[in-house]
């Protein structure tokens, strides 16, 4: 099976609704970017105009989730009315329960059992109005059981076998165990699953050596967080407030922003075939794109390793920041 989910000559760059779903999030500055106007057809709107702006700049991989409030609706309602030529990708296993409130004690509810995928699958369908081309288990770990439930995989394998590239997106310090466990799955003699969506960023690229086995094992590999959540963006929390220095003097250098250098460095991981952005507004996503413009080499990357953290300290970091 090929690893490509684009098009011959589409740009590798993506747009995940994460941010756009809900009026709650967790990426830095989120309720600066939507402001007050957080009602659902004025998210819509804005979602539609993201979408747009997002299709007339080439990008064709448009990302959502069950759990990112009503983006697989806005995304649905969005292919109905303009293009249904886009690759789609969608998650299950969480459940968005914040009742559209940023101050909600919790937000999602995450549950990996046959009665979720069950439940999830046709209310995807009917929110996007036609089948995902990518469906994934959300956030699975190896603590979840989800990679042993036997009943699971079945349904799984029976919706890979209709021609639904079925995958999982991972998340924590131990990815790359959780990955290398789901390369070794058989149902029937055959692995379900085929992609994976991972957090790969400069801050913590430690799934990186997993995900190269796995696109060299055919899998397609889907970048996620490249930015971690605004923490690689001229409003980083990283040290005392600033974005990490020889990022800032690098994108300084070549005229660009940091979420610019950021998202090249993903795009330059050979084994990356999809790499998310995570934009909010329309300049966000405009400055994501220049990241497609560097010239190779352009970024100095031999300068920026030294940025990453150790994956707990990374991953206990995110875990603390605020839904805004």
């Amino acid at each position: 099976m090929s690893s490509s989910l684009l098009p011959a000559g589409a740009p590798r760059l993506g747009l995940g609704l994460a941010a756009l779903g809900r009026p709650g999030y967790i990426n830095l500055g989120h309720g600066q970017d939507l402001g007050a106007a957080r009602d659902i057809d004025s998210m819509r709107r804005h979602t539609f105009d993201m979408l747009d702006a997002a299709r007339a700049a080439g990008l064709c991989y448009f990302d959502a989730a069950r759990s990112y409030g009503l983006a697989e609706a806005f995304l649905g309602g969005w292919l109905r009315e303009r293009d249904q030529s886009p690759v789609v990708g969608s998650k299950w296993g969480y459940t968005y329960v914040a009742g559209w409130r940023t101050d909600a004690d919790t937000h999602e509810v995450k549950d990996h059992g046959l009665s979720t995928l069950q439940r999830q699958w046709p209310e995807t369908l009917g929110a996007l109005g036609r089948q995902p081309d990518v469906y994934l288990i959300h956030s699975a770990t190896l603590d979840t059981g989800v990679l042993e439930d036997s009943a699971v995989l079945a349904r799984l394998a029976e919706l890979a076998t209709a021609g639904v590239r079925v995958g999982l997106s991972t998340t924590g310090p131990q990815q790359a165990d959780t990955l290398r466990r789901a390369m070794t799955l058989q149902v029937d003699g055959m692995n379900p699953l085929s992609v994976v969506q991972a957090t790969w960023n400069l801050l913590e690229p430690s799934a990186g050596p997993a995900l190269a086995e796995a696109h060299a094992a055919g899998w397609s590999v889907v970048v996620k967080e490249a930015v971690a959540n605004g923490r690689l963006t001229a409003r980083g929390l990283t040290g005392q407030g600033d974005v990490p220095p020889a990022l800032a003097t690098v994108a300084a250098d070549l005229g660009i922003t940091p979420d610019a250098v950021a998202l090249d460095a993903a795009l330059n991981q050979p084994w990356a075939d999809v790499v998310l952005s995570g934009a909010s507004t329309r300049q966000q996503l405009n400055d994501n794109l220049r990241a497609l413009h560097i010239q190779p080499g352009g970024t100095r990357s031999a300068e920026l390793p030294a940025l990453a953290h150790e994956p707990a300290t990374y991953w206990q970091a995110r875990s603390g920041l605020p839904w805004t």
